[in-house]
């Protein structure tokens, strides 16, 4: 699939597995990504806990409100970033912040690129995406072995983004889940929260019945509704939507989250 004067590039660092499709032809962006790793993992040696908890922990007195340019600036506790924002998603999606690591990476990573000029901007780190658009596209719905994955689309509006595309799967990838969705997708203003919105609906994906669990997920989404623009959850061949999500466009393209083509 092919987008006009976009590139693809695949930035693998450690456990970050970024395919990167962008405007920009010269960039630095896997310095920029390394130089956030390194800052995660020094702070993570001196404080093991932030790595391992599963419940929210709190970092520095940074506020749970939308991080400005002013306040990222005038921020001295030397508490990095990346940890700051982690922190925060997981605070207001009441799971560990570990959960919200692949979508942080991503929204860094779109807001780097955007501060070089870009504008147009999809960085999918394993099925957690930051996108910055100045067309409208479509990004694939990849749901396991339900009959859905790769047969759906969301269409993203160039109007609509910045934003976060972040998917969770009790079924799929190595990500530690309780629930047994095989997609729980949301859709916020921050990848760094739509990813820790996904883990933590994805873990109430429970019940015998497909329907049940799709259910009670949704149920749990509610809690979120603030924090997220909506969210979709697929657990085998039912499936549920909670809140204002893109348009679902039908695709024979076999596409996957990630992958991405003009309307």
């Amino acid at each position: 699939m092919k987008i006009n004067d976009i590139t693809k590039k695949r930035i693998k660092i450690g456990e970050t597995d970024i395919l990167l499709s962008t405007d920009l032809t010269e960039h630095e962006l896997p310095n920029f990504i390394f130089k956030q790793r390194f800052e995660l993992k020094s702070y993570i040696r001196k404080n093991p806990d932030f790595l391992t908890s599963f419940e929210p922990v709190l970092v520095g007195n940074l506020s749970d409100k939308t991080l400005s340019k002013e306040s990222i600036n005038s921020y001295s506790n030397n508490i990095p970033l990346i940890v700051s924002l982690m922190a925060r998603a997981g605070r207001r999606a009441e799971v560990g912040p570990m959960a919200a690591v692949a979508g942080t990476i991503s929204q860094l990573s779109m807001g780097y690129m955007i501060e070089n000029g870009s504008k147009f901007t999809i960085v999918d780190n394993g099925g957690d995406v930051a996108i910055k658009t100045d067309r409208d596209v479509v990004v694939g719905l990849y749901a396991g072995e339900s009959s859905l994955s790769g047969q759906l689309g969301f269409k993203i509006k160039s109007k609509k983004t910045p934003m976060g595309i972040c998917t969770s799967s009790g079924t799929v990838g190595h990500s530690i889940s309780f629930g047994r969705s095989d997609s729980v997708t949301v859709f916020a203003d921050e990848a760094s929260i739509a990813d820790a919105l996904a883990t933590s609906i994805a873990n109430e994906a429970v019940g015998k019945k497909d329907q049940d669990a799709v259910q009670k997920a949704l149920e749990k989404a509610d809690d979120f509704k603030k924090s997220m623009r909506g969210v979709m959850v697929v657990v085998g061949e039912s499936a549920g939507t909670l809140g204002k999500i893109p348009k679902l466009i039908k695709t024979d393209k076999k596409a996957v989250l990630g992958d991405l083509f003009e309307v």
